[in-house]
């Protein structure tokens, strides 16, 4: 009966832990090649050992406009240490709602306009903002939905540079 108990003990913290290994919720995030208003092109696959912070956001969005200074902070203190912050409008009008916006807002770090296509290839983006976490190899190793306060942000940076 004890022999019985451990083997199944064993197998529960077996199941447990392949369902909750970090290495299962790695995944490659797709590569995207976007324009700035600037006419820059910003490529994830170029961006190869950094930490890279997607976010994808839109002008009208509350939690997204109430999060922007944070991350205008943080891409200042970080973008010498490895770190690059992408932000992926999802407007649907595109450079003519976003343009405007960025002339009265102060934002340090690049943006770019994205696509459905684009945020159901990284996650099926549901809500904005949605922040992804890709890691120096190119991984997507973390995901927050709603909003993101400075110290949240930085957490995560500092976790993986």
């Amino acid at each position: 009966m004890k022999r019985l108990l451990a083997l199944l003990i064993l197998l529960i913290l077996g199941v447990l832990l392949v369902t909750l290994s970090p290495a299962q919720t790695k995944r490659r995030a797709p590569n995207f090649a976007l324009r700035a208003a600037n006419g820059k092109t910003y490529e994830l696959s170029k961006m190869k050992g950094k930490v890279v912070v997607v976010n994808f956001w839109a002008t009208w969005c509350g939690p997204c406009r109430k999060e922007i200074p944070d991350f205008t902070e943080v891409y200042k203190n970080y973008k010498n240490k490895g770190v690059e912050i992408v932000g992926i409008s999802l407007d649907q009008g595109g450079w003519d709602d976003v343009l405007p916006f960025l002339k009265t807002n102060s934002i340090s770090y690049p943006i770019v306009i994205g696509s459905d296509k684009l945020a159901s290839e990284f996650g099926d983006v549901q809500y904005i903002p949605t922040t992804f976490f890709v890691d120096k190899n190119g991984y997507i190793v973390g995901q927050q939905v709603g909003g993101m306060t400075k110290s949240q942000l930085e957490s995560k940076i500092k976790s993986l540079l």
